[in-house]
């Protein structure tokens, strides 16, 4: 499900609120800064970092590896926006407040996890709008489907937030197994590889759902 990017006001203030950091090295070397944000032995799914693990910050990189973080925020950002959403509303099913508040709680963390990246490899964290769109981020819900969800109530909310984000996770997983397949960093292939393995089951999870309502 590929949509052209037009990231809302929140999802994109979310993604800028985590910059910080002047671009410096080239992809491919490494950095020596280390990441505001310790995710030592955070479980993304697929397996769990141990404390003793080199961070990301101190292996090398590849444009892949860059790219993968930089287009993923923001749709990440967009899912726990989505997410809240959700859970803002009344007369939801508990079966799918429940999923919500797994996505964002998964999503966040890894969001400051791939910001920590970046900013230890001195690249950019936000991505404009139309170069995002260019490098082919899949999942992006627009603006006036984002309406759309703000304004349906009960089970027509649940159900448009479940459809929403199986494209949404479709998406993210294109964006994922790109990065299993390019990139270098193997803490950054390996989030790409958890992702892929976490949102698959979610996908089937609320096509369940969507069944049931």
């Amino acid at each position: 499900m590929n949509k052209t990017l037009t990231l809302s006001s929140l999802a994109l203030a979310g993604a800028l609120a985590l910059t910080g950091c002047a671009a410096g090295s080239e992809p491919g070397t490494s950095a020596a800064s280390s990441s505001p944000t310790s995710m030592s032995g955070m479980d993304h799914g697929g397996g769990s970092m141990s404390a003793n693990s080199a961070p990301a910050s101190s292996a090398e990189y590849n444009s892949a590896d860059a790219q993968f973080a930089q287009l993923m925020i923001p749709h990440h950002a967009q899912a726990v926006q989505m997410s809240e959403t959700i859970l803002k509303k009344d007369r939801i099913p508990a079966s799918v407040t429940d999923l919500a508040t797994k996505i964002k709680a998964e999503q966040g963390p890894e969001i400051n996890l791939m910001t920590g990246w970046l900013q230890s490899w001195g690249q950019p964290t936000d991505m404009a709008t139309g170069m995002a769109s260019g490098m082919g981020m899949s999942g992006m819900m627009s603006d006036e489907e984002m309406g759309s969800l703000d304004a349906a109530t009960g089970t027509e909310a649940a159900k448009l937030y479940l459809s929403q984000m199986v494209g949404h996770h479709e998406g993210a997983i294109e964006m994922a197994k790109k990065e299993t397949t390019d990139g270098k960093n193997a803490e950054a292939v390996q989030l790409s590889k958890d992702i892929v393995s976490s949102q698959e089951k979610e996908i089937q999870e609320m096509k369940d759902l969507i069944a049931t309502l």
